[in-house]
């Protein structure tokens, strides 16, 4: 059984659900939070009973900034023992043509997928520095390597993301912290149903076992599935003039 105990942030989506059941099959301590506490009171009591393991729902708002701080106190206080890690799983993905047309969209997305991400992770930092390890994985996506006509926002919300993460790693070497930025294609999710046809598309139990791998044994970033390394690699190096006339 393992020591650990894994923090979800963003635990009522579909690939964070995968996630804590993998971590909690390794016999990991859970904090699972979100804002739909019902669920996530309901997933713990499974994760509880199925794996005997401990795991605690807790209220978090990515958009609440202020209660950033507050809410790391409440994970430290629960955390169980041993290492907290950190799997980062929130973020929207409303169409493009809607953030173009109302700056609120755009606004809400920028704070979901970015600015909540940067400011809890950095109320996370001085504790993961004061217990010299653990792990933090993050949710990026292949939408980050290039800016698509289809979805650029949300693309420039996962590039900053993945830049945040690279400084971030920098910032917790010295103290033993690996850090972990997948690079996901297309899960199969609520948040991709609406958009058929999508290329190497994977579950989230796949996902999640894949990503509970990589993260035991690596840092830095890597694509979920692999296949997205030789199709970005092409992707980043096309001529401008050809990439701005294909309808991706």
């Amino acid at each position: 059984m393992s020591s650990e105990t894994w923090l979800i942030l963003g635990a009522s989506s579909a690939v964070a659900r995968a996630f804590a059941r993998e971590a909690a099959a390794h016999g990991a301590a859970l904090l699972l939070a979100g804002r739909d506490m019902p669920d996530l009171e309901c997933q713990a009591a499974d994760l509880t009973i199925r794996h005997q393991v401990a795991a605690v729902p807790l209220r978090f708002d990515a958009g609440d900034l202020a209660s950033h701080a507050g809410f790391v106190a409440r994970c430290l206080s629960q955390a169980g023992g041993g290492f907290l890690n950190v799997f980062l799983a929130f973020g929207v993905m409303p169409d493009q043509a809607d953030a173009d047309a109302d700056p609120t969209v755009a606004a809400s997305m920028v704070t979901a997928n970015f600015t909540g991400a940067a400011s809890i992770l950095a109320a996370l930092a001085p504790a993961l520095e004061a217990q010299g390890g653990g792990r933090v994985v993050a949710l990026g996506s292949v939408a980050g390597d290039r800016g698509r006509k289809r979805n650029f926002l949300y693309g420039a919300t996962k590039a900053a993301l993945r830049t945040y993460l690279q400084g971030y790693a920098a910032r917790l070497a010295k103290a033993g912290v690996r850090v972990l930025c997948i690079k996901a294609g297309p899960v199969d999710t609520a948040m991709t149903w609406p958009l058929p046809g999508l290329p190497f598309m994977v579950s989230p139990s796949a996902f999640a076992s894949t990503a509970w791998r990589r993260a035991r044994r690596g840092s830095g970033s890597t694509y979920l599935p692999s296949i997205w390394w030789p199709v970005m690699s092409i992707i980043r190096l096309l001529p401008t003039s050809i990439f701005n006339r294909l309808d991706i």
